[in-house]
């Protein structure tokens, strides 16, 4: 089991799915909050069409906004095609450049207007023009712990995609349970299979949850050797392509009191995720 574990606060995906709009300067006092935090990265926005994610339609303004003097803390941005990236990819402060995947081709379809085919395509150029632009590239693979569309799924086909994807020169892969639909034994079997296969991936863990399963997918993770793992304060969010009721994140705060009772160093500082915690709860409550 991993010594050492990244946190990835992700304030885009808690924040994309809310209609009202949140003004740029509540977004910069919370994502600053959080840059006080100590967590290894923040999934702080996306390059996306204002049409598909109006709340999001800011990010670069919201970026120039922030003081980063001050923290360690990376900044991810999602993009979903060619332009996004290369609009993402002229910020110096942004690090990562996340793309969604989804080895569904109806939620493909739904999410980014493309088939699975497509998106292979358009991930490759997201790939060069981050390695022109010094950036790393984390691609996630939406669905990737079942489907809720009808599309045929097994842990065989996520293991093609994984091998495809490394194949690619993705080095950071995140498996992303979109809706929630994972149990505790997929979790387990698909990231103790696949980080032994691929010790040059860095595999990573986005799961959505309901409040009474948390442990049990985070704990399936950990101890199949995961150390990378997004999650969101309070579980607020959800991708609001996936389905009209929005199952929430991961709960940042769950996952740091069960890192905490293991003793593992997440390198966020409680203090300071106090204060950010309570920044969430003034802006989600204002604006939910």
């Amino acid at each position: 089991m991993p010594e050492t574990i990244k946190v990835v606060e992700c304030p885009r995906d808690a924040m994309q799915g809310i209609k009202k709009p949140i003004p740029t300067e509540k977004k910069i006092q919370y994502i600053q909050a959080l840059l006080r935090c100590g967590f290894d990265t923040l999934d702080f926005g996306s390059f996306v069409s204002p049409k598909a994610i109006p709340q999001m339609q800011d990010t670069a303004d919201v970026l120039s906004g922030l003081d980063l003097t001050r923290t360690n803390t990376k900044l991810l941005a999602i993009v979903a095609n060619a332009r996004g990236a290369e609009d993402a990819s002229q910020h110096e402060n942004i690090d990562y450049l996340g793309y969604p995947f989804s080895i569904s081709e109806n939620f493909q379809m739904r999410n980014t207007h493309k088939t699975i085919e497509q998106s292979v395509d358009v991930l490759k150029e997201i790939l060069e023009t981050a390695n022109k632009a010094n950036k790393e590239v984390v691609t996630y693979i939406s669905m990737g712990f079942g489907n809720p569309y009808g599309d045929p799924w097994n842990v065989e086909i996520v293991a093609e995609w994984a091998d495809k994807l490394a194949s690619m020169g993705v080095k950071i892969l995140s498996l992303s349970d979109t809706v929630g639909s994972s149990d505790a034994e997929t979790i387990h079997y698909l990231f103790s299979h696949l980080i032994p296969k691929y010790p040059t991936i860095e595999f990573g863990a986005h799961l959505h949850t309901t409040p009474g399963a948390w442990f049990e997918k985070l704990n399936a993770a950990y101890t199949a050797g995961c150390n990378r793992f997004d999650g969101a304060i309070q579980g607020y969010g959800g991708c609001p392509m996936a389905k009209d009721e929005l199952t929430g994140n991961m709960p940042t705060e769950k996952m740091l009191s069960y890192f905490n009772t293991k003793k593992i160093d997440t390198g966020v500082r409680p203090m300071s995720f106090e204060s950010a915690h309570n920044e969430a709860s003034n802006l989600f409550l204002n604006y939910h």
